[in-house]
């Protein structure tokens, strides 16, 4: 969709009163950021106190009069050919999502205005509640979702977004402490997932002796999950006092999460010749099988040297199969790394590197606080934990990254 927001400044002209004109005709003026003769629509101070950037409200405004004009040319039949009807009603599809969403945003923001003139004037205390009230219900239930909802319509389509996804959680530094944080976010983000209607399963798990774990790998099924959860990867430090420590003193430690595209089979084609399969006895404390039969599986990809180990399952078919779903995931998202690492040095964007950044995000518990340190912002710690906020939390930290990427792409 972001093609059809850069198709009227791209192109050599635009449309106006049914005319080709070139758009040199128009002055464009970095100090009022508009379109002089061309931009008339003076809706940038409703738009001001809102999370979407002037440059992109700009951009819309443009969208809008140029799909108001396209709409004409069309209704008009202007003695145009299939394959420009065709172009025409390619481009109005596209735009139509955005543009329903600013429209109606628009509208609610004319509502808003409405609704704070009506609280200067009144008098009543009762009744200056009551728009108040209003006021709230609006900005909450209708404006901020509204404003999201624009945002992510406006960003091009990522196949990956809408699919599902491999969580990795590591222990970092901090010994036991962080191992028993790699527990508590794993339960963190299994919360989340039963919110939000997604399968969360389990597919390697390392326990430690202490409690916890070193590492755990999960599946999660769902409409959406990597696009929800892809900011996520980083490293997540903990500040709080151990259970074991009896001075009282705070520990620091580090907890790493990966979020991997899970592909489909027709994404990652894997070669029979290009795998070395190890077969051996499972080891360590399990169920029956564990030293009997030989049905741990070790597989490597000799053409990255990826390995997957597994023997959390009874049968080797059945850890055969969880450690190809690791390994593909695993040889797709190292594809997919270095490929917007090259986009990334071609526009020469901050977004990608965003995130792999260390200390992506800190735990607070002494103060009850949880941050975000790429975007900024704050949250109640214990209900995050307890995925009763985290998904509000998750969402702002998408709207700060989704804008900041629709104005890379609009710079």
């Amino acid at each position: 969709m972001i093609r059809s927001l850069n198709k009227v400044i791209s192109n050599n002209f635009i449309i106006k009163k049914n005319l080709i004109i070139p758009y040199n005709n128009y002055k464009f003026s970095n100090k009022n950021n508009i379109y002089r003769n061309f931009c008339t629509n003076n809706n940038e101070e409703l738009f001001k106190k809102t999370s979407i950037p002037p440059n992109i409200v700009f951009r819309l405004n443009l969208m809008h009069k140029k799909s108001k004009e396209l709409r004409n040319i069309l209704d008009n039949n202007m003695g145009l050919g299939q394959s420009e009807i065709k172009k025409i009603s390619k481009e109005l599809q596209e735009t139509s999502e955005p543009l329903g969403y600013f429209t109606e945003l628009e509208e609610k923001l004319n509502e808003l205005k409405e609704l704070q003139t009506m609280l200067k004037e009144e008098t009543d205390e009762e009744g200056k509640q009551m728009i108040k009230s209003d006021i709230n219900q609006l900005k909450e239930d209708v404006i901020e979702p509204l404003e999201k909802q624009l945002l992510f319509s406006l960003l091009p389509n990522n196949k990956d977004d809408a699919g599902d996804a491999i969580l990795e959680i590591r222990a970092g530094t901090g010994g036991s402490e962080a191992q028993l944080f790699t527990q508590d976010i794993y339960e963190m983000y299994r919360s989340y997932s039963q919110q939000k209607g997604w399968k969360f399963e389990p597919l390697e798990v390392s326990t430690t002796e202490v409690g916890g774990f070193r590492d755990v790998t999960v599946s999660v099924s769902g409409k959406g999950v990597f696009g929800f959860l892809k900011y996520e990867s980083g490293v997540h430090r903990v500040q709080r006092v151990p259970e074991t420590e009896t001075q009282g003193r705070i520990h620091t430690s580090t907890v790493t999460v990966a979020i991997l595209p899970e592909p489909k089979d027709v994404d990652v084609q894997i070669h029979d010749r290009d795998l070395k399969i190890d077969i051996y006895r499972s080891s360590g404390n399990g169920g029956q099988s564990v030293n009997t039969t030989d049905s741990a599986v070790r597989i490597t990809h000799l053409p990255t040297g990826i390995t997957v180990a597994m023997q959390d399952e009874r049968s080797q078919h059945q850890n055969r199969s969880k450690a190809m779903k690791i390994l593909r995931a695993r040889i797709y998202e190292l594809e997919r790394s270095r490929l917007q690492a090259e986009r990334v040095n071609e526009r020469n964007s901050q977004i990608g590197s965003a995130l792999r950044s260390e200390r992506v995000r800190t735990y607070n518990y002494p103060q009850d606080r949880i941050t975000d340190h790429r975007v900024g912002i704050n949250a109640n710690l214990n209900s995050c934990m307890n995925s009763d906020g985290l998904d509000s939390f998750i969402e702002e930290i998408l709207v700060q990254f989704h804008t900041k990427e629709l104005e890379e792409l609009l710079s």
